[in-house]
C-alpha cells in the first residue's frame, strides 16, 4: 500500500529535498507540499495524505496550530492525517506542544536520509514514538525548564494503572522499544502491546508520545533518573 505524503515547510530547498528523497521510494507518494500552515492545512483538506511533515516555525501559521487544526479537525472533517513535526537539533517548546497536541512524533531537519524514511513509514503504520531516547530527551529537557510536575490529577489517574501498568509507563518514558521493554519484564511483546494500550484507554492518551509526557508530568519519572 503507497503512503500519501505532504511537506509543509517555509524553505524550499528543504521542501525539495524530502519531496524527491521520498519519491524515489516505491511504496511512498508525495502529493503536494506548501510554504506555510495555512496552505498546508487546506492542501491536506483536498489531497488526504496519510502523513504530513510538518515544519515547526513558519510564516503566516505556525506547526503548532496547523497540527491542532489539523488533528482536532472541525465538525464535518473527517480527515485526520498523521502528522510528523520537523525541527532543529535545539529543542523547541513548539515540538513538545505539538506532541501534546497529538503529533505522532517528530524528526530532526539534519536527519539521515535513511531515517526520513523509515520516520515515515513507521508514522503511516501507525507508531508513535519514532526515536524513543531522542524523544525521552526532549522530554526531560522541558521537564527540569517546569516548576513542579502536576501530581494532583494526574496522580489520581496513575492510580487506576496495575503495578505492572505502570512499569510499562515508566519504561516507555524511560524510552525503551516495546522489544526492550518485553525483554525487560520478561514478557512477550504481543503483551507488552496489550499493556501500552491498556494504558493508553485508562489514562485517556492518544498514544506513546502522550504517555512519555504523561509519565514526565505526574512525576512517575524524573528528569535525569534510570
Amino acid at each position: 500500500m503507497t503512503t500519501r505524503v505532504i511537506i509543509v515547510d517555509d524553505q524550499a530547498m528543504v521542501r525539495a529535498g524530502f519531496a524527491a528523497l521520498l519519491a524515489a521510494q516505491s511504496d511512498i507518494d508525495v502529493v503536494g507540499d506548501a510554504p506555510d500552515g495555512v496552505q498546508g492545512v487546506e492542501l491536506s483538506r483536498r489531497t488526504h495524505p496519510d502523513v504530513v511533515l510538518m515544519d515547526v516555525r513558519m510564516p503566516e501559521m505556525d506547526g503548532l496550530e496547523a497540527a491542532r487544526q489539523l488533528l482536532d479537525p472541525p465538525a464535518g472533517v473527517v480527515h485526520r492525517p498523521k502528522v510528523l513535526m520537523l525541527t532543529t537539533f535545539d529543542v523547541d517548546d513548539y515540538v513538545y506542544e505539538a506532541l501534546r497536541a497529538g503529533a505522532s512524533g517528530f524528526l530532526l531537519k539534519d536527519a539521515p536520509p535513511a531515517d526520513l524514511i523509515s520516520a515515515v513509514r513507521v508514522v503511516a503504520a501507525g507508531e508513535a514514538l519514532l526515536a524513543p531516547s531522542v524523544t525521552r530527551r526532549l522530554i526531560a529537557d522541558f521537564a527540569r525548564q517546569r516548576p513542579a510536575p502536576r501530581k494532583d490529577r494526574t496522580a489520581l489517574r496513575l492510580n487506576g494503572l496495575t503495578p505492572r501498568e505502570t512499569e510499562v509507563l515508566e519504561l516507555i518514558a524511560r524510552g525503551l522499544s516495546n522489544q526492550e521493554i518485553a525483554d525487560a519484564l520478561v514478557l512477550a511483546e504481543q503483551t507488552v502491546k496489550t499493556h501500552i494500550g491498556r494504558v493508553l484507554a485508562k489514562l485517556g492518551l492518544r498514544d506513546r508520545a502522550q504517555a512519555v509526557i504523561f509519565a514526565y508530568e505526574s512525576g512517575l519519572v524524573s528528569p535525569g533518573a534510570g
